[in-house]
């Protein structure tokens, strides 16, 4: 057995002659969808495989399709004869262009083998002429494949090999996603042995010594690593000593670490190649002078060993001494490693003769968190899920790490400044300069996209669905500044059974029961509309993370302002004295929380399409139809067979009376906020913390303290929990909710008692509504209770609304964790640009 190693991310290139076995070889080892054959490629631009006068058209196509395959970090395998060097160049070009290895399997099978397999093909017949030219090709080439540029070179001398010959897959040396963690990541060290020492000490790690007293290890707390950033060496007072210390915890499994340019210059010139001895690697130079040959040699070798950067914790993370975009993150070529090690340059240089950097971080929007260190900043601060840990130890600074994944910086300050830099380095008397204001860009948000949620992985928003939201966004809503999150969609609870009702709890019921929920919490549906609120302290000073406002925001599903710019004010002001009253603000440590709730009356955002769609509708009805049950009524008394029509037309009167009723309930006067009221159920978010993890139970119990506060503007939340596996409770919830529902009341949402809640299938609906039958006149017409219509309307499709509902609740709660994470405005935009975005799907608006 001929084992063939091949990296998971590669190009993979089957080289030999026609009739050799790429094609049998491509199909028995590799999926379909990886194989690129240019045979295939020649029949899909002509029609014709054997067609030669497509080829140039036949690699075109392939080229270009093995480049979108590799941009997606697909494994790619091209199956043509690439004989020739010339033909070979554009594919390890290919490669590199893309970042990956390019790998080469020869199939040099002798010639006869090929003829005879050539001579009993059905679809076509190769001159004899041609094969022996290919092999020939093949056979001139096949010691120069290294130098070509293919990292791997496996040759299969015999049809043996190539029938003996498995696949197997080696994962990239940067490939540490199963790693994952906690780890504790160091900045730049540079020689600063002691120093090190007291961080390791400061976290929590146990120093190990030799016999010389010489630190040649660190014991972490359990569970715990530490990935060091690079640049160990140079410009300090103790560099051998830095490396042993790290080198003894890598070896020992107590830290990983990654190399800076400092290193790379280091082993060059531990190995004779010609460096400029600057910048400190003359110090570091005449300090190893002093250790053992053999200690130089292992320095040698570890620092060689090095891989560039890491991916860590299933992707999450990624570290690498200059940093790193997203398009290069596990990838392995030069161009990679030149910038984990060095950054990107402008190619100019300052005035102090030091290259100037690309500010890559700033436009950085890759998913995992990236932490870097090589260019020294005064302070760490994040940029777009980025931190620079480099906080120039050797230059007086500090030594920094970052607890992983807490965000916690742990610091401690150099003993002295032990190298001037050629720049001066920036202090607290010499803020460094400030980094643009973070602002927006279309495009983070236009286009086809996928948001990562912790709750529901990858969440995919269609290019038609961005280009509706961002004309929403723009347009109409309030300054994304202040969107901190939108509320998603709801679903609808089962079709009922019954002849007379489109819904009932019992189908809410039974759907928790079935995924294993047994506690319920039945709340209240208000007669208003959907609203979130954002209230910041009256004498608040600190800012609230990224929603911005003098004192908040009051807003719509879709991000619209409720009121006018002076009644928001005045609303905000009560709301935010409640909330102070209420003791919320003190207990939350918080200036500002975010609160979900109702705005009544429904008129106050509703009253154009009430008068517009409901009431004309009402007033044509009440208008038209009694007359029409009176015409019929004379009708019937001259001895005319109308009875069937005249009771359809009493029947329809009573519905549009009834239609008439259920809207007017959701209409009141409002004078400013006279009238106006509020009904919180639920806090999302207050500074640095969200709540999806509290109880319903805890949520309800702060609406009703702000409801006390101030009874005139808020409300609370009625509500009636129960076990879903106890037949008397569930009958005492159903009842409460014909009660609610008697008078034409909306009707109830059934939630998980704890909130946010795990199934048997997954994340169950956080919340299903439950409608009154009066209240649904509403939603499908007056006359939808009548038989027929009732038989049609139970086969609603709800499948569609249920999975959208579950993708807006995990995007929204994605948005408020990254919001208490302190991510970037852009980050927490991205979770609320898709909800509204998703309100564009083509799901019926009725449910």
């Amino acid at each position: 057995m001929t084992e063939l190693a091949v990296p998971e991310l590669s190009l993979v290139v089957l080289i030999g002659a026609s009739g050799s076995g790429k094609s049998t070889f491509a199909r028995r080892h590799f999926l379909p969808t990886q194989v690129l054959s240019s045979d295939v490629c020649r029949g899909l631009v002509s029609d014709d495989e054997n067609d030669q006068a497509a080829t140039a058209d036949a690699f075109a196509v392939l080229q270009f399709i093995a480049a979108t395959r590799l941009r997606a970090g697909k494994l790619t395998v091209v199956d043509a004869t690439s004989v020739r060097k010339e033909d070979r160049a554009s594919l390890v070009q290919l490669a590199r262009d893309h970042d990956v290895l390019p790998v080469a399997i020869v199939f040099d099978v002798p010639e006869g083998v090929c003829l005879e397999r050539n001579a009993t093909r059905t679809d076509r017949q190769l001159d004899r002429s041609v094969i022996a030219r290919q092999r020939a090709d093949l056979r001139r080439g096949l010691s120069g494949l290294g130098r070509e540029g293919f990292r791997k070179v496996h040759r299969l001398g015999s049809v043996d090999e190539v029938e003996s010959a498995v696949i197997s897959y080696e994962r990239a040396y940067n490939d540490l996603r199963s790693e994952t963690g906690p780890f504790d990541v160091v900045g730049d060290v540079h020689g600063c042995r002691a120093e090190l020492e007291q961080l390791l000490g400061r976290l929590g790690y146990t120093v190990t010594r030799d016999e010389q007293g010489r630190a040649v290890d660190a014991v972490p707390l359990a569970g715990r690593r530490a990935v060091f950033l690079g640049d160990l060496v140079d410009r300090g007072p103790d560099s051998p000593g830095v490396l042993r210390l790290v080198m003894g915890m890598v070896r020992a499994g107590h830290a990983l670490c990654v190399p800076g340019n400092h290193e790379d210059k280091l082993v060059k010139a531990l190995r004779g190649r010609d460096v400029q001895v600057t910048h400190g690697l003359e110090t570091t130079l005449a300090q190893l002078a002093e250790e053992s040959e053999e200690f130089r040699a292992d320095v040698a070798d570890f620092c060689h060993g090095l891989v560039s950067h890491y991916v860590l914790d299933g992707g999450a993370l990624v570290v690498a001494h200059a940093g790193l975009t997203e398009e290069l993150q596990g990838r392995a070529s030069g161009r990679v490693r030149s910038f984990a090690l060095y950054g990107d340059t402008t190619g100019e240089t300052d005035e102090f003769g030091l290259p100037v950097r690309y500010p890559w971080a700033q436009d950085y929007r890759g998913r995992a968190m990236v932490l870097y260190g090589h260019t020294p900043v005064p302070e760490p601060e994040w940029v777009n899920n980025t931190m620079c840990l480099d906080t120039g130890c050797v230059f007086g600074g500090r030594l920094t790490a970052l607890r992983y994944p807490e965000r916690e910086l742990v610091d401690v300050p150099a003993e002295r400044t032990w190298y001037e830099p050629a720049r001066p380095f920036p202090t607290d008397a010499e803020p460094a300069p400030e980094r643009p204001a973070e602002v927006l860009d279309v495009a983070d948000v236009l286009g086809k996209r996928t948001v990562e949620t912790r709750l529901s992985g990858r969440v995919t928003v269609r290019e038609e669905n961005a280009a509706a939201a961002i004309e929403v966004m723009s347009r109409f809503a309030l300054a994304p500044q202040q969107l901190a999150y939108l509320p998603p969609t709801m679903s609808p609870v089962a079709t009922s059974a019954r002849e007379d009702l489109l819904e009932h709890p019992a189908e809410a019921f039974s759907y928790y029961r079935g995924e294993g929920v047994a506690e319920v919490v039945c709340q209240e549906k208000h007669m208003g509309s959907r609203a979130v609120a954002l209230v910041r302290r009256a004498d608040a000073t600190g800012d609230p993370g990224r929603p911005v406002g003098e004192r908040g925001a009051l807003y719509t599903r879709t991000g619209r302002a409720f009121l006018g710019a002076e009644l928001t004010t005045a609303f905000l002001a009560r709301l935010a004295t409640a909330v102070t009253d209420a003791g919320v603000f003190d207990e939350l440590d918080s200036d500002w929380v975010l609160l979900d709730g109702e705005l009544l009356p429904w008129s106050v955002k509703a009253g154009d399409l009430v008068r517009d769609q409901y009431a004309s509708v009402g007033a044509a009805a009440r208008g038209a139809l009694p007359v029409a049950v009176d015409v019929l009524t004379r009708a019937a008394g001259r001895g005319l067979d109308v009875g069937a029509l005249l009771d359809r037309q009493r029947t329809r009167a009573a519905d549009a009376q009834a239609f008439t009723d259920a809207y007017r309930r959701y209409c009141w006067p409002t004078d400013g906020l006279t009238g106006t009221a509020f009904a919180a159920f639920q806090l999302l978010g207050a500074a640095g913390r969200t709540f999806a993890d509290r109880p319903h139970a805890w949520h309800l119990s702060i609406a009703d303290r702000l409801a006390a506060a101030d009874p005139e503007l808020l409300r609370s939340t009625a509500s009636h929990v129960l076990d879903v596996t106890d037949p008397a409770a569930e009958q005492a919830a159903t009842e409460w909710w014909t009660a609610l529902t008697a008078d034409g009341g909306e009707g109830m949402v059934v939630k998980p008692a704890g909130n946010l809640t795990r199934g048997r299938r997954g994340v169950v609906q956080p919340g299903l509504k439950v409608r009154g039958r009066e209240y649904l006149r509403l939603v499908y017409g007056p006359d939808y209770t009548a038989p027929a219509n009732l038989v049609r309307l139970r086969e609603r499709n709800l499948g569609r609304k249920r999975g959208l509902a579950l993708r807006e609740y995990a995007l929204g709660l994605e948005g408020l964790e990254r919001l208490a994470r302190g991510e970037p405005m852009w980050r927490v935009h991205e979770c609320v640009f898709a909800v509204l975005a998703l309100e564009s799907e083509p799901v019926d608006p009725r449910l």
